[in-house]
């Protein structure tokens, strides 16, 4: 077993920690809303800390899952930041969906003081985190990742390493591309069958078993069809994913023509207010357009 610290206890990071405090671990939480970490660590018997220096401290690894690229630099730099209080040796693995840039930054920057970086955002959505099934898709050095798989499988149903620091943000970025143009595709269908007077429920236990199916398809069209949009990951969350792919295709060279539109789409989602929809809303702005 091992003393870890885990920081960010969003709707990801909680269930998270709490697995590793459920397979014996030594976990010390951080979170921004303090009252969150206390609260974490009277369900689980772990420890909080009131600094990521301070839950850092000590422990073999650091794991964290914030919100974006300034949100991860804050937990890990500076005085109160992780880097500052690990000890040589020590392991950080970084479950926040990033840049790639931002990645590599404070790769170079672990390893300045002594310390080894991971990238390994995660899909599975909070389901998936609360299941302890999520799929991780890692960056870094070959002996970093081994060593630190092993905790990671504490909420994972498949780890992988693809390549040296940022690969795994990359990876996330292809999931977030095809996740987007899944759903929009899935809701111009049930769109097409609603106006075409279909049953959409019908018209999905047929095309769900063949080449159309989906996992979106599959846990998603019932409550797309009910209006019910409380389910997963936010359009919020989802734009901000978009965006780092774009700047990133825009660095590589990369053609995006159909995630480009679906970005433009969740934006109009937002002004309609559902930014904390989740990303299925997409069908309700195609029955909007038509009201």
């Amino acid at each position: 077993m091992a003393k870890l610290a885990f920081l960010g206890l969003g709707v990801m990071g909680y269930p998270m920690a709490g697995h590793l405090a459920a397979k014996g671990h030594e976990v010390t939480v951080y979170n921004r809303t303090a009252a969150k970490a206390e609260k974490w660590a009277a369900q689980h018997g772990g420890n909080w800390a009131a600094t990521p220096a301070e839950a850092a401290a000590g422990a073999d690894m650091v794991m964290a899952c914030v919100g974006n690229d300034d949100d991860l630099r804050a937990v890990c730099l500076g005085e109160t930041g992780a880097f500052a209080g690990m000890k040589a040796g020590a392991l950080f693995v970084d479950h926040t969906t990033v840049s790639a840039a931002v990645t590599r930054e404070l790769y170079a920057a672990a390893k300045e003081v002594g310390v080894s970086f991971v990238d390994a955002p995660v899909s599975g959505g909070q389901a998936g985190a609360e299941n302890g099934q999520l799929v991780i898709m890692c960056g870094g050095d070959q002996a970093s990742y081994d060593a630190s798989e092993p905790v990671m499988n504490s909420y994972a149903k498949l780890c992988k390493r693809l390549g040296e620091s940022g690969a795994g943000q990359l990876t996330k970025m292809v999931n977030q591309i095809c996740i987007g143009g899944l759903v929009q595709g899935l809701s111009e269908g049930l769109h097409f069958a609603e106006k075409a007077g279909l049953d959409g429920r019908e018209v999905i236990e047929v095309i769900g078993g063949g080449a159309a199916g989906s996992w979106q398809m599959v846990n998603r069209y019932k409550t797309m069809l009910d209006d019910h949009f409380e389910h997963g990951f936010a359009v919020d969350w989802m734009r901000k994913d978009l965006g780092i792919c774009l700047a990133t295709a825009n660095e590589t060279g990369a053609s995006l023509p159909v995630t480009a539109l679906v970005d433009q789409f969740y934006k109009e989602v937002q002004k309609m207010g559902g930014g904390r929809w989740d990303t299925s809303s997409l069908f309700k702005r195609l029955r909007k357009l038509d009201s």
